[in-house]
């Protein structure tokens, strides 16, 4: 059984390809950007059997393609890593490419089985490249979570893509995105980087929430400075890609 909050049946920004986005309810973090808010919560949702979301998938599955398949996103994906060993084994058995989402906090036992026996893709957001960023921007200690998480995903020698929002004056400044670079840059497993300009279009939904929207300040990046970013990331990954 799996709690999910949402899904889309023909996404395009959530992997190679189309994919069937599956978006599961709850997450430990509360990332100051956050364009889901409403998915933080590990309260509501909606409970689905595991043969119910494959019988889903089955239906869109001749729109995949050879490149798309099934991406789990969330919130935090990995919260429910115990219910998603046994549906992305289904998945498996029905020769559809898996993926998974994540901010890279949860390297549990069935975390672990994900990411050696059934995950083809895993994309992880980094939030930060010091723990005092990391704190401010996600309201939890310790990023150095999700480079453990990173480098366990190197040992398994499996395909990985990074995720990176890019905050004006709080993360798209020259030396984090050289820490970043420098960090991954002999990583073997790492197929590109994806950048995501920061944007406000989830702010309705945190008033819609009764939370307080602490970024209203911050602006978006001008192309200049999205350029910028891109060439220095160059230097470290095959690929950089703005979505």
């Amino acid at each position: 059984m799996l709690n999910v909050h949402s899904v889309e049946s023909f996404g395009t920004h959530d992997g190679p390809g189309i994919r069937f986005v599956i978006f599961l309810q709850g997450c430990k973090l509360k990332c100051l950007y956050c364009h889901n808010p409403d998915t933080i919560d590990t309260v509501g949702g909606k409970p689905y059997e595991i043969e119910e979301l494959v019988d889903m998938v089955l239906k869109v599955k001749p729109y995949f393609g050879k490149k798309g398949g099934v991406t789990v996103s969330g919130g935090e994906p990995l919260l429910q890593s115990k219910a998603l060993v046994p549906f992305f084994k289904r998945l498996k058995e029905e020769g559809i490419h898996t993926n998974i989402d994540t901010n890279g906090r949860i390297l549990n036992s069935f975390t672990k089985s994900l990411l050696d026996d059934y995950a083809d893709l895993v994309m992880l957001d980094i939030k930060h490249m010091t723990e005092a960023g990391y704190e401010a921007l996600t309201g939890q200690r310790n990023m150095k979570t999700a480079l453990t998480f990173a480098k366990h995903r190197e040992d398994s020698e499996k395909a990985m893509w990074l995720r990176y929002v890019l905050i004006p004056g709080i993360t798209n400044k020259p030396e984090l995105l050289h820490a970043l670079g420098e960090h991954f840059k002999d990583y073997k497993t790492i197929e590109k980087i994806e950048l995501q300009p920061y944007h406000k279009l989830g702010i309705h939904k945190w008033e819609a929430l009764g939370w307080d929207y602490e970024l209203k300040d911050a602006r978006e990046n001008t192309k200049e400075e999205l350029d910028a970013a891109v060439e220095i990331l160059k230097g470290y990954f095959k690929e950089v890609k703005v979505n």
